[in-house]
């Protein structure tokens, strides 16, 4: 018996109590909810990277196999305008969990790198910050995340896990810290290989010029400089070298390992049969938990590179490994990068018999932020009244009681750079967007940012608009031809309106720490975690071998 068969007849032994579910993606799906009353309900979330809108059936894909993601949009709720709040793992998890924009939370880059790459460094969820997991924990929820993280652990020291999962809210983790990158499998190549191969010659011609200077200084007598000091400058140099080659040489190890709440049990990652392993956790928290309320997000590494997926299911799509990875996700289901469509807009569904229509399309605009109000009332906790959240409740649209979102503007940062703005007025279809600035794009004729696999939000790298560039969503989806003063004879009074919204967004912004300074980004050697000694390189397998007794909270 298949897992996925498991988890669908664990979900028919509970259909008697009605059954919530939620598939959207977040950008770096939402998932389902099991419920257990109408006013406690259980919760599932299913969250997946870099899943495209396009990359599901149920969305109009005719080459890729998800049939359990297509049944769940077939018996539920389509949200066709469904918007991840950055296009970046990080920010975007941050504002899942929050219900806020990532950038009143700290949670969103000043500097080039917006999301965090390393498993030793001090920045992460501020612990000030309310997620919905704690939420629902104070409810008497059991809570458990499976999967991926990305929102840091450690403050000061390696065992501190000030923004560990178990420190928001989660009585149970089973997943990565950090996130799925190609540096973590054998093969996939490095994300950090180009960048390094740059600055590593750059130092060493400041180096070279330097030394040679201070040689010709010395030489023709102008100051003497003391070959102790270029002695340990060399010094400090060639440490600081091997630190820096060690570290990428052995980058596996040290960032790409799998957790059981505190505890590394396995180091580094395999990826055999990874998905299975989630899913088989996922299954076994809901067994444990099926009598009470609980909450579940199972956050999968697909379909986010390093590109895996099972033998089983490798070499069966028409699209590669990356089509393999879809429908593995699918299996066990049951632009990107960009504030372009194609980078935040992603799959939402919603299934919940006897409580939503089944078979509806819901076309306004709504948001991952809206997951944080809509579970927490759900399941009778208050909302903070101490803080702007800015989700709304999706039940009053999902159940038809109004017809709008709630949302009228939606603001798209390019990491703390307000990049794009999405008004959809009241009285209209339409829904306009405009983009203050775009990435400029490398090579030059691509449609992303390929040399550094990434864009960039500042200075040289983007391309300012003066007026803004202007589309209509509803009439030009995929944002190919920019609106004129000539083609929209209201050019001038949607940009006025927009940015009267952006005067007051920005009003309701206030000064936080910034968790992804290069301070708080860069590898901090003290808050390196390992299971076995540096001497062991870090090894350990105690997932494959099973040698851990299991201990739960949740």
């Amino acid at each position: 018996m298949t897992w996925v068969t498991h988890l669908q007849m664990l979900l028919l032994a509970t259909k008697k109590m009605g059954l919530l579910l939620f598939l959207t993606v977040l950008q770096c799906a939402i998932s389902s909810v099991n419920t257990y009353s109408v006013s406690n309900p259980n919760v599932v979330l299913l969250i997946a990277d870099d899943l495209g809108i396009g990359d599901l059936g149920c969305y109009g894909n005719r080459t890729l196999r998800t049939p359990h993601i297509d049944r769940l949009a077939k018996e539920g709720v389509t949200l066709t305008q469904h918007i991840a709040a950055s296009p970046l793992c990080t920010p975007s998890r941050a504002a899942f969990l929050t219900g806020r924009y990532p950038i009143r939370s700290g949670m969103a880059a000043f500097s080039r790198v917006g999301v965090f790459l390393f498993s030793a460094s001090s920045g992460g969820l501020p612990s000030e910050e309310i997620t919905f997991s704690k939420l629902l924990k104070q409810r008497g929820y059991a809570t458990a995340l499976i999967g991926k993280w990305h929102l840091g652990m450690n403050c000061e020291s390696n065992n501190d896990f000030c923004h560990h999962p178990l420190s928001h809210g989660f009585d149970y983790f089973y997943g990565l810290t950090v996130t799925n990158l190609r540096d973590c499998k054998p093969g996939q190549g490095s994300v950090f290989l180009k960048g390094v191969q740059m600055y590593l010659v750059i130092l060493i011609q400041i180096l070279g010029v330097t030394a040679v200077s201070l040689a010709v200084v010395h030489y023709v007598s102008f100051f003497k400089v003391p070959f102790e000091a270029l002695g340990f400058c060399l010094l400090i140099t060639c440490i600081s070298l091997a630190v820096l080659i060690f570290f990428f040489y052995h980058f596996r190890h040290l960032n790409c390992f799998l957790m059981r709440d505190h505890q590394i049990i396995q180091q580094p990652l395999s990826y055999e049969n990874l998905t299975q392993r989630l899913t088989t956790e996922a299954v076994r928290f809901i067994e444990r938990n099926h009598n009470a309320p609980f909450l579940l997000v199972l956050s999968y590494l697909h379909v986010h590179t390093a590109l895996y997926a099972s033998k089983m299911f490798r070499g069966k799509s028409r699209h590669g490994l990356y089509g393999d990875a879809v429908e593995e996700m699918d299996w066990s289901v049951g632009g990107k990068s960009t504030n372009w469509e194609g980078g935040i807009r992603v799959p939402g569904l919603l299934r919940w018999p006897g409580v939503i229509h089944a078979g509806t399309y819901i076309d306004d605009p709504t948001s991952n932020m809206d997951i944080f109000p809509t579970i927490v009332k759900l399941a009778g906790a208050q909302l903070p009244y101490d803080r702007i959240i800015d989700g709304h409740d999706l039940m009053p649209l999902l159940q038809g009681k109004v017809i709008r979102s709630k949302h009228e503007f939606l603001f798209h940062y390019c990491n703390a750079y307000l990049n794009a703005v999405r008004w959809h007025p009241r009285n209209s279809e339409s829904v306009w967007k405009v983009f203050f600035f775009t990435p400029n794009f490398t090579p030059e004729d691509s449609s992303g940012c390929y040399d550094s696999h990434v864009c960039f939000c500042y200075g040289g790298f983007i391309t300012q608009h003066d007026p803004p560039l202007l589309f209509d969503l509803s009439r030009d989806p995929e944002e190919k031809v920019p609106l004129t003063p000539e083609t929209e004879n209201r050019f001038y009074e949607i940009l006025s309106v927009i940015q009267l919204a952006v005067e007051n967004h920005t009003r309701s912004l206030q000064a936080v720490s910034d968790q992804l300074s290069w301070n708080n980004l860069v590898w901090k050697p003290w808050l390196q975690l390992c299971c076995s000694s540096f001497f062991q390189f870090c090894y350990c397998d105690y997932d494959s071998e099973n040698s851990l007794p299991e201990v739960h909270s949740g």
